[in-house]
């Protein structure tokens, strides 16, 4: 039950994170990063994001959390939600976090 606990708490903070990267990396001014839900549609949604943004996000989570996203397959399965994106980052992270 302990390590249950201690997961949900690891995606809360991990979902908290990618929040605050999407505004920064993205340039959403008039979005605050507690304004994204974790269901929420990601691309094509109301926060304007594109293919463009996607590869911008599949370069930071290469480069922060060590995790590829080679096909455009996954990519649709990645980026449906930010619950998915952290969810993927969580059982692929490589141990690299900045």
């Amino acid at each position: 039950m302990e390590q249950r606990k201690d997961i949900g708490t690891q995606m809360e903070k991990l979902i908290n994170e990618l929040q605050a990267k999407i505004v920064d990396l993205l340039n959403l001014p008039d979005v605050k990063p507690q304004d994204i839900e974790p269901d929420e549609q990601l691309v094509g949604g109301r926060l304007g994001i594109d293919s463009i943004d996607v590869l911008e996000m599949v370069i930071m989570i290469e480069k922060d959390y060590g995790v590829k996203i080679d096909s455009r397959e996954l990519g649709v399965k990645v980026f449906a939600s930010l619950k998915t994106m952290a969810e993927h980052i969580h059982l692929n992270v490589s141990g690299q976090t900045n």
